[in-house]
C-alpha cells in the first residue's frame, strides 16, 4: 500500500487499485489531507480480498489497472432504479469530509449518496461538523443520480431565508455582528444565526490592516451597504 493505492496481483500480473478507485466503504475519509493518515487506513485492507473490475491493462509492464468502485457502481445503478430525482429519503450519516457528508439510505444501507458541504444549508459552512456527526438520522433530496452515484441536499428541504432578507434588513441599516473568519477577499460576518454578512479587504487596504481592525470572535457595529438575496450576499462596512 502507498498513498496513491494498493499494489496486488491477479494471474501472475501486477495490478493497481488507485485510491480513486474504491469502494465508498474502503475509501479514507481523512479530513485534512495527511497523507501518514491516508496510508495508515490503506493499511487496514492490506491482506483483505475485494472484488473488483479490470479497467485497463498496459501490455509495456504487464499491468492491470482494476476498480472496486466500478463494480460496485454498476450494482448500485439497478439499484437506484427505483429512485429519482426529487425524491426525499431517510439516511444516516456514514462519514463526514471537509468537502461534504457521505449518507447511506436507511431502508438500502449498499446505496450511499452525498450531501456536498454547500448543499447543507443556506448559509456558509467552514466544516460539515458544524451540522451533523456519524450516525445521524437525516432526511435529504436527491438532487442527481449520474453513473450510479447521488448527489444529494439537505438545504433543499429547508425554508430559503433570503427570500424573506429585505423584511429583517435594509440598506442603511446599522448592525452589531460577531467576526467569525478573516479571508485573503476579507471577514464574515454573523449578523444573527441565520444571515452572514461580508466586509471586504480592500476597505481596509490590505489583509494585515483589516487584522488590525478585526479580530475573530469579537462583535463591531457595521452599516449594510448592499443585499443581494439572489447571490445570498450582504455587504457589510465597518461602522467609524
Amino acid at each position: 500500500a502507498n498513498t496513491g493505492g494498493l499494489i496486488t496481483e491477479i494471474n501472475g500480473l501486477k495490478a493497481f487499485l488507485p485510491v480513486s478507485q474504491l469502494a465508498a466503504d474502503h475509501y479514507p475519509r481523512v479530513t485534512d489531507g495527511d497523507p501518514g493518515k491516508i496510508l495508515a487506513e490503506l493499511k487496514k485492507l492490506v491482506s483483505q480480498e475485494l472484488k473488483v473490475k479490470i479497467i485497463d491493462f498496459n501490455p509495456r509492464n504487464n499491468k492491470l489497472i482494476i476498480s472496486e468502485r466500478e463494480l460496485m457502481d454498476e450494482n448500485t445503478k439497478e439499484k437506484l432504479a427505483k429512485y429519482k430525482v426529487g425524491d426525499v429519503i431517510n439516511g444516516i450519516v456514514s462519514g463526514i469530509a471537509d468537502f461534504g457528508v457521505f449518507i447511506k439510505f436507511a431502508d438500502d444501507p449498499n446505496i450511499e449518496g452525498l450531501i456536498h458541504i454547500s448543499e447543507l444549508d443556506h448559509r456558509l459552512i467552514e466544516s460539515p461538523r458544524e451540522l451533523v456527526k456519524i450516525d445521524d438520522l437525516i432526511k435529504a433530496q436527491i438532487i442527481e443520480i449520474k453513473d450510479g452515484r447521488v448527489s444529494l441536499s439537505m438545504k433543499a428541504l429547508k425554508p430559503n431565508p433570503w427570500e424573506k432578507v429585505s423584511e429583517k434588513y435594509h440598506e442603511g441599516q446599522e448592525v452589531f455582528g460577531k467576526v467569525a473568519r478573516l479571508n485573503p477577499f476579507g471577514a464574515v460576518i454573523n449578523i444573527d444565526d441565520v444571515f452572514q454578512g461580508l466586509i471586504k479587504v480592500s476597505d481596509f487596504g490590505g489583509l494585515e490592516e483589516m487584522k488590525k481592525q478585526l479580530e475573530i470572535g469579537n462583535s463591531y457595529s457595521f452599516i449594510i451597504e448592499a443585499i443581494k438575496p439572489v447571490e445570498k450576499r450582504i455587504i457589510l462596512k465597518l461602522k467609524k
